[in-house]
């Protein structure tokens, strides 16, 4: 009988037995792929440290890509060479743009359910009936930020800068519902009106206010805010809670919703149709709606939150901020934008008026 020693027994084994590695090419020290979240909203919209706790949860990594517009996406959800998206999250006014072209995937409520910690005012709203495709994310209002030391007293219409003093730098938003509605609502008329008269008399508004010798150009939303503070504009027209987080460290400015009445917009958290991990899709919508977490978010970026039962975990100087949660009289003046189908290209027309004349 032959005998062997240990090490050439082991030896004998290793040549017989192939390594685990060798098995489907996968190491036994391997990490199992992580799953990727693929998001795209606005910039600093999110507490990174909520992205932690989602990803550490949930065994995945975020990746976010950031819009100027919710135009844009609509745009990188019809282009054929965009990459895929899980999440997305667009405005109220372009929801059914897309939903119509079957660009958003329906939201299974059984996945989701804290989605009974919404607000009664966000269930079943009137640019996504049933909640069908969309959940609120955050909400707000559309206003003016304006530079302290130039106004002896607070603005409180839009007058202040849609029919400006002489000596008065002003900015508009670069975003054509945004800015008509304003004037509509100067002018006394809804913001979901489609009388072309007063659409047309709101943009001939707009288009003398940006004749006046203080005009100081169309600015996104972050960028007017910043030429207020930095006093190469006395005013300009602004989202609230961009305008709350920069004044942590700007004493110099106020921001205003105007009397005549203004936007309440809402930003919603929706499922791509063509992304490719709707089930961690759901799981993120589901955190997001979760009351500890929502608050979590609202205190963050100093938005309104939908979610009833994160109120009482909300800053106390937050939900005592009318800039944030308006008064019972403010909220009666206040219009979610309705989308008006098939009236791109008039609204197009009106903002060519605007720019150019």
């Amino acid at each position: 009988m032959t005998t062997c020693n240990l090490a050439s027994c082991a030896a004998a084994i290793a040549f017989f037995v192939p390594s685990v590695a060798s098995f489907g090419g996968v190491s036994a020290s391997a990490e199992p792929k992580q799953d990727v979240l693929n998001l795209l909203s606005w910039d600093d919209y999110i507490d990174p440290q909520i992205v932690v706790q989602f990803e550490k949860e949930n065994n995945c990594k975020i990746a976010i890509d950031t819009i100027e517009s919710s135009e844009d996406i609509v745009n990188k959800l019809q282009d054929a060479n965009s990459k895929s998206y899980d999440i997305v999250v667009p405005s109220d006014f372009v929801l059914q743009t897309l939903i119509n072209s079957h660009l958003l995937a329906p939201l299974d409520h059984s996945q989701i359910p804290n989605i009974s910690n919404l607000d009664e005012r966000f269930v079943n709203p009137s640019y996504d009936s049933r909640n069908s495709y969309s959940v609120p994310y955050q909400w707000g209002t559309v206003g003016i930020v304006y530079s302290k030391a130039k106004f002896d007293e607070p603005v409180t219409s839009w007058k202040a800068i849609l029919d400006p003093a002489d000596d008065v730098k002003f900015v508009l938003l670069d975003s054509q519902r945004e800015m008509l509605a304003a004037a509509m609502r100067y002018q006394g008329h809804s913001i979901n009106s489609f009388d072309k008269q007063e659409m047309k008399s709101a943009a001939n508004l707009l288009a003398a206010c940006r004749k006046k010798p203080g005009f100081a150009g169309f600015e996104g939303n972050s960028d007017g805010i910043d030429m207020v503070i930095a006093g190469k504009a006395d005013i300009a027209v602004a989202y609230n809670g961009d305008v709350l987080q920069k004044m942590a460290d700007a004493k110099n400015i106020a921001f205003a919703t105007p009397k005549e009445g203004s936007i309440l917009w809402v930003d919603n958290l929706c499922i791509s149709d063509n992304s490719k991990n709707k089930a961690l899709a759901h799981k993120f919508i589901n955190f997001i709606l979760d009351a500890k977490v929502g608050a979590q978010l609202s205190n963050y970026t100093h938005y309104a939150t939908p979610n009833k039962e994160s109120k009482p975990m909300i800053d106390e100087a937050d939900l005592a901020n009318p800039c944030i949660y308006p008064n019972a009289d403010t909220m009666k003046n206040l219009e979610i934008l309705n989308e008006q189908i098939g009236c791109k290209s008039l609204y197009d027309q009106l903002w060519k008026i605007v720019k150019n004349r």
